[in-house]
């Protein structure tokens, strides 16, 4: 199955309750199908469900800059959510909705095959780690997972509510940006280690960008 198969095979899906509760359309996802990095949110919002996009209202907004100060443009990278559908009222996901939807979630990234998955916010994170985490305490730290690496975000949203999450959400983009380019360009193999409590922190990275 291609990427846009799967995207068609959930057009008018009816597998949860989302279904019957306003939503306008499936959001399935968007950018490019070959990416290196993707990005996993929440659920879409009024404007996703309205245009079948992820991040196009102020959150997006708020995302689009974030990714070019990281060196990043939306078209290079993969957006999704972990929710194709608007919960009522911009609700929080409930276990049964992730349930669902969390297959072809995975499926998007099994047919992408990014080396890098960022997520945003909590569910995300959660979603992705499949750990109870909170993303204040894993944000800006990369994990690494059998296929890819995992590198938890601040949800953009979550800044817009709470203003004093803004300075935190691009000291997260900071540290993607400075991860990118060391991934780019690993550390010769001969280097002085660094010490335990920094070097616990960085993943393999020598082959993140390779071929």
């Amino acid at each position: 199955m291609t990427l846009q198969e799967l995207g068609e095979s959930l057009h008018g899906c009816q597998r949860c309750k989302l279904s019957r509760l306003g939503r306008s359309q499936v959001v399935f996802g968007t950018g490019n199908p070959k990416a290196d990095v993707m990005f996993v949110g929440e659920a879409p919002g009024f404007h996703e469900d309205r245009q079948g996009e992820p991040f196009v209202g102020a959150a997006g907004k708020l995302l689009n800059d974030l990714l070019q100060s990281a060196g990043l443009s939306r078209n290079e990278v993969y957006i999704a959510n972990v929710i194709k559908c608007r919960p009522p009222d911009n609700r929080d996901p409930e276990p049964d909705e992730v349930e669902t939807c969390k297959p072809f979630l995975l499926q998007q990234i099994d047919l992408i095959k990014p080396k890098l998955v960022c997520t945003l916010g909590n569910w995300a994170t959660q979603t992705i780690l499949e750990k109870k985490v909170g993303i204040t305490k894993v944000r800006g730290q990369a994990f690494r997972l059998k296929d890819f690496v995992v590198f938890p975000l601040l949800h953009p949203a979550a800044a817009l509510h709470q203003g004093s999450l803004r300075e935190p959400l691009h000291e997260d983009f900071r540290k993607l940006k400075a991860y990118l380019e060391q991934a780019k360009n690993p550390a010769p193999a001969n280097q002085a280690a660094q010490p335990a409590a920094s070097a616990e922190r960085q993943p393999a990275q020598m082959d993140l960008f390779g071929s």
